[in-house]
């Protein structure tokens, strides 16, 4: 309440999309006019439009995925996140524009200095995010999202140290705190942490979510951003066709209705597949009209079950299979992430001409 609710869509590394809510305050918008200007009953598909990208263009803002090799003239990035894969990217190719900041990190004799070999990697780790952070927040109009450790996803004090330490370090390099987000994973002690560092001012954004419950007390933590994967969730549901309820969804568009939110977040290929795609405006997957607004927001009439307030054990016992499996998973794989990028610190330190 009082908030202005945005939401956004994106597409995780394989096609399929995903999709993140933003609760925005003093950010400015950078969204594609048109989705900020449309009716709630206007159709998808305007005039001017030639194919699949435009399309979703004109109700969402695209936003490509960030990795080092990613096209910034054909597809020119809004925002951004730094994250470990991006990290293991950026190891991989030496000619990036991105591999000073890491041999920068390298080359930090703080880190260098630490006692324990765990603590120096740990401190590599976190001055190469920020140093990339940094360079990214250079080169986007919007903000930048910050990857915090998923191996600390079900530790809220851990959580809150982490972005702390991370916060430091970008005022050290002078990035300004409103062009920052914290991408933390949406675990019941990951929203508490959400909660708390948004109290102070610091915008955090809860990934891994999979479930109307997270999304939910992710909203009543005041999260700027709720990142559903959508791509994965559908997935899921391919996968267990024998549930009636999943099959209804479908049937309905529920899972596959992703335009008109505020962030459409893809790799290229999807990119560039929509926009091979042409827009045909009788086709029925461009009839829908726009659900999405602040007006039907405003005038919205919540029921009981999405007026409760989320405590740890009704969270737990709402999210259902999907959302607990894929969590874990999700959760499970970004601290592998990070574990390997210590890993391949460990053996590339020090770097070249330090």
């Amino acid at each position: 309440k009082g908030r202005w609710k945005t939401v956004t869509v994106g597409f995780s590394v394989a096609p399929p999309p995903s999709v993140n809510f933003t609760l925005r305050r003093s950010i400015p918008r950078i969204h594609a006019s048109a989705s900020s200007s449309s009716s709630p009953s206007s159709p998808s598909l305007g005039a001017g439009e030639n194919n699949e990208l435009d399309a979703v263009s004109a109700f969402s803002e695209i936003v490509p995925d960030t990795v080092v090799f990613d096209d910034f003239e054909r597809f020119p990035p809004t925002a951004a996140t730094v994250s470990s894969a991006l990290l293991l990217g950026i190891c991989g190719l030496p000619d990036t524009i991105f591999r000073n900041a890491v041999d920068m990190a390298l080359a930090d004799s703080t880190c260098a200095g630490l006692d324990t070999t765990e603590s120096k990697l740990s401190c590599f780790f976190d001055k190469a995010i920020v140093n990339v952070g940094g360079d990214l927040v250079k080169l986007v109009p919007g903000r930048v999202s910050t990857e915090v450790d998923a191996r600390l996803a079900y530790d809220t004090n851990a959580i809150i140290r982490k972005v702390h330490d991370l916060l430091r370090l970008y005022n050290e390099i002078d990035v300004p705190h409103d062009r920052l987000l914290f991408k933390i994973p949406a675990t019941w002690q990951g929203i508490e942490a959400a909660k708390l560092l948004e109290s102070e001012g610091i915008q955090t954004h809860l990934t891994f979510v999979y479930s109307f419950a997270q999304a939910a007390a992710a909203a009543q933590a005041g999260a700027s951003v709720i990142q559903i994967f959508v791509g994965r969730l559908r997935d899921w549901a391919r996968n267990h066709s024998g549930d009636t309820e999943i099959e209804t969804a479908v049937k309905s568009g529920k899972i596959l209705v992703w335009p008109w939110v505020d962030y459409v977040i893809a790799p290229l290929k999807v990119l560039q597949s929509l926009k091979d795609s042409p827009a045909v405006p009788d086709d029925e997957k461009y009839s829908f009209v726009r659900k999405l607004t602040p007006e039907t927001a405003t005038h919205y009439n919540f029921t009981n079950k999405e007026l409760i307030k989320w405590d740890q054990l009704s969270l737990v016992s709402a999210m259902g299979p999907a959302s607990v499996e894929l969590l874990s998973a999700g959760v499970e794989g970004y601290a592998n992430q990070a574990k390997r990028v210590e890993e391949l610190f460990g053996k590339i330190w020090p770097p070249p001409n330090v």
